[in-house]
Order: structure tokens, then sequence, then C-alpha cells
């Protein structure tokens, strides 16, 4: 009879520190009543094992330097939020609410590759169901295996048969390792299987995409390690009420964190957006107050999203602020400089901003047309719509100049728009000539004012 040695031990489920006893309060984190027991059994050998010899440290100098050949994954948007493909060994965490569509993207992404093995590994739904999903999108693939299974143990087992270039777990809340006696889910399961994860990644060199759950909160369920160990955290988002999803990086060993990929939902399957501008500017028979166009960037990528503002008398004794895809303390600074620099009285009114088509901004080149859209709503006029706005605003009232201005006024003139307002300090060095489009600057809130609202 085997002799099993069983570890007790305490770990935080906020953040996944260790403790021989139970502690109200986490050291680590500071949160209380997260220390949860769990067993370990001790004697067990990890699920994925491989011979190798111990390194030696080596002079910096002398570490040759190779170009990786990333994998090119036929999905520009996908591509682009990577940092221009798939790093062969690295591992991708891909969080968001349930029904948001990861799934979904990944299944799709695997199904357009030619000639790469892609071992699909699903604990939360049948083959069946995937099989469905992958008709629906409408492409065939017969490179792309299906497996349904939660121990990594058994997943490892098939991996060395299949022999796959790209793997995708679905998700790791699911997975199960026989190191850790608990059930799926919790914290100890949830690092030990991303550890296994890890290693094979790094020793076998095939990538490894992670599907993982989030919490209330928008975190991604699970340890805080969790995302310390992968290379790259990726967040899929978007309004459920809007057929738009947003790919941002959170985290990226081999790229930019500001890149946006931008889809679009339909019935077989996610569409890139290759142009969001298009699609973020709604179409009006006649010019309504309260809306203005600012030009502001993601990562390397250019976009006129549409500010919605409305200010109205307060009906209660205390004024509403309300912002919905923007950030409620920056909305609250750029009321008060309006107030101190411009003379407008907003303090007796409601005001409610609205970043069009779901999307998230925290550029702050958007402050000048959060400022015109506000007192457009409050004065009941509308801004010439061929106008937009591309400047941050200080405390002082003063226009001060953004990055990538030129990009800005390249997708402006684009899109037909004939002038743009920016800030005077970013005149110096930038190319005015030849434009088809008028470059307005200046240098204070209240020059902007009087010159919009004439």
């Amino acid at each position: 009879m085997s002799k099993t040695k069983i570890k007790t031990t305490f770990f935080c489920k906020n953040c996944g520190a260790e403790y021989p006893q139970w502690m109200g309060k986490c050291k680590a984190c500071g949160q209380w009543n997260t220390i949860t027991e769990e067993k370990i059994v001790a004697d067990k050998r990890l699920s994925w094992t491989k011979e190798t010899q111990g390194s030696k440290p080596v002079l910096i100098q002398s570490v040759e330097f190779r170009n990786e050949n990333r994998i090119n994954l036929k999905d520009n948007e996908l591509n682009r939020v990577l940092g221009g493909g798939l790093v062969p060994g690295s591992l991708i965490l891909v969080g968001g609410e349930p029904g948001i569509g990861k799934s979904t993207l990944l299944l799709q992404v695997m199904l357009k590759l030619e000639a790469t093995k892609v071992l699909y590994v699903s604990g939360e739904e049948s083959e069946t169901q995937i099989k469905m999903r992958a008709d629906r999108i409408g492409i065939e693939n017969q490179e792309v295996f299906v497996l349904n299974e939660t121990s990594t143990k058994a997943i490892f087992g098939q991996i060395e048969i299949v022999n796959p270039s790209i793997v995708i777990i679905d998700s790791i809340q699911t997975l199960q390792t026989e190191i850790i006696d608990s059930s799926a889910g919790t914290i100890t399961q949830i690092r030990e299987c991303a550890g296994e994860l890890q290693r094979f990644a790094k020793e076998s060199g095939v990538p490894v995409f992670i599907i993982g759950h989030i919490t209330k909160d928008g975190s991604i369920a699970g340890p805080k390690i969790l995302e310390h160990m992968v290379d790259t955290v990726l967040q899929f988002e978007g309004d459920r009420h809007h057929g738009y999803r947003l790919l941002r990086s959170l985290k990226n060993r081999f790229g930019s964190t500001a890149e946006l990929g931008i889809y679009e939902m339909e019935n077989s399957g996610m569409r890139e957006v290759s142009n969001p501008s298009e699609i973020l500017l709604m179409q009006r028979d006649q010019p309504v107050s309260g809306i203005a166009i600012a030009a502001t960037m993601e990562g390397g990528r250019p976009m006129l999203i549409e500010v919605q503002a409305l200010a109205s008398s307060a009906v209660y004794g205390t004024p509403q602020r309300s912002a919905t895809g923007y950030d409620f303390r920056r909305l609250n600074m750029l009321l008060a400089i309006i107030e101190k620099r411009a003379g407008f009285k907003l303090g007796a009114k409601d005001v409610f901003l609205n970043m069009a088509g779901g999307i998230r901004v925290d550029d702050p080149a958007i402050d000048l047309a959060v400022i015109a859209a506000v007192l457009s709503s409050n004065y009941d006029m509308p801004i010439d719509e061929k106008t937009c706005f591309a400047a941050e605003v200080g405390l002082a009232g003063e226009i001060r100049s953004v990055n990538f201005v030129e990009q800005r006024i390249a997708e402006a003139e684009k899109l037909g728009f004939q002038r743009i307002i920016v800030s005077r300090y970013n005149l110096k060095g930038l190319q005015t000539e030849n434009r088809k489009i008028n470059i307005m600057s200046f240098s204070k809130i209240e020059d902007v004012v009087k010159n919009i609202f004439k």
C-alpha cells in the first residue's frame, strides 16, 4: 500500500499568497477573509515533464540575438494586438465576459490557418457544440483537432500523439492536475495548471492560448500570479447591446500594450473592422446639439469617435454626473475647468457623457471634444459636423499639445472633415501645406469657445 503525502496549506483567493496557517487578513494584498485551506498531494509527478540539463550563467554580451519568426494568424486585428503575429513558445491569456465571443474568435482564427495543426481543448463544451460553432463560421479545416478533456495529464498525453503547432485551452478554470487534491477552479488548481502549461510552452516551443473567466469586477478569475506567469494578457470586451467587440492587450512581452483590435459580431462569426472611424461616426440627416467629433489614437491606429453630451437643469437638489466609456473623474475635472476658466455655470445642471459605439477611450486628446460637446448641449447649438478636435486641456484652461497629431489630421482629412482644432504648440514642425483640411490652432479654452459658438 503506497503512502500518500498530503500537505495542508492556506492560500489567498485574491493574490495566491501561501501561508502555513489560517489568517484573517492577507499580508500580501491586504484583503480580509480571502485565506482558504487546501490539500496538496506531494508525491505525484507533474503532468508535463521533460529531461533538461541545468543551465549555466553566461555574459550578456555573449548572448546571440535571434529573431523569432512569428506565426501569421491570418487575422490582421489579432496580429496587430499581439505585436505582429504569434511568437513560438508564448503563453497567451484571453479574458472576457461570458458570451462575449472568446471561444468563437479563437476557433475562427484557428480555422483560417492552413497547413497548421491545432489542438482545441475544451472542458466546457462537447465536441458536438464546437462542431456546430465551426459550421456556423463556415470555414473548413482538416488540421484542427478537438479534445474534450479536463485532466492535464490526459491532455499532455494527447498532445504527444497529435503533435500540434498551436494549443488552445478553453478554459483554464476547468482544468485539474493530479498534484492538487482540490476541485477545478480553485486558486491552487489554476496556478498549478497554468504552471504546467507554461513549462510545456517554453520547453516545446508550442504557443498556447488560455481562455479565462472574469469576476464581477472585471478582473480575470484566479490568483493575480496567473497574469504574471503568462506572456500576454488579452481582454475581449464590448457592450452586449452593440455588435462591436474590442480586443485590448493588457500585457505583452513581445509588443506594445497600446494596440486595439476591433471586431463586429455577426451570425457567421467575428468580422474584422479595418476602418473603425466609419462605424463609430453616426450618420444624421440634420445637425444635433451636444455632438462633437474627437480624433483619438489607439496604439498606432488613428480613430475618429463621436462624443455625445447632454446638459440639462437638475430636477433634484444634487446634480447628476454620468460618463459611459470615459473616466468619470476626468469629466468632473473638465466641468470644473469650464466653470473656472470659461465662465459657464454648470454646477446646477445634470451632465451626461457617452462615447458612441460602446467604445471606451482613455486618450487625453479628446478633452477638447468633451468640453465642446458639453457646451454645445448647454447652448443647444450644434457644432459644424465637418469639424473635429484633437487637444488636451490643462487645469489652467490651456490647450495642450498631443502626440501623433499628423496621423490624427490625416485620418480626419481622409474622412472628409473640413477643419480640425488642435493646440498651437502642435504647429511646430507640422506640415500644413497641400492639405485639404483647415488646421485651426488655439492656446486657451476661451478662444476655442468664442470661435465655435459665434
